[in-house]
């Protein structure tokens, strides 16, 4: 099995997991954030993801951890919060990724990697 195969399974256990949290569950794309993605595409949505990640979960110390990402207003925002990716405390309990250091480069694309798939689970349902 290559890495990207690895990923990929690791990627759908992830969300079969998170499929069994009633709150996870509560979370999904809108009217509007379905026309959001229309008009923007989903490489866009994939480079807001990345940005998203890079400033708000990758420092190693994070001041508002918990309260840094909203629950509406972007198609990224509900998808973090359905995937567990939303603060580092939850990155931790999900995806056992440790807590007070710097995301590396490759922990960050795997974070947006599962914030993509739900989003396009979403958006073609």
């Amino acid at each position: 099995m290559d890495n990207k195969e690895y990923e990929t399974m690791k990627i759908e256990n992830i969300l079969e997991r998170l499929s069994k949290s009633k709150f996870r569950t509560s979370f999904h794309l809108k009217n509007k954030d379905m026309d959001y993605i229309d008009k923007k595409g989903l490489d866009v949505i994939n480079d807001h993801a990345r940005d998203f990640i890079y400033k708000r979960l990758s420092p190693a110390i994070i001041p508002n951890d918990g309260k840094q990402t909203p629950t509406k207003n972007h198609p990224v925002f509900i998808a973090q919060h359905a995937t567990a990716t939303c603060c580092r405390k939850c990155l931790y309990k999900w995806h056992k990724i440790e807590m007070n250091k710097e995301l590396p480069k490759e922990e960050q694309e795997y974070i947006v990697k599962i914030i993509m798939t739900w989003i396009e689970r979403e958006y073609n349902h």
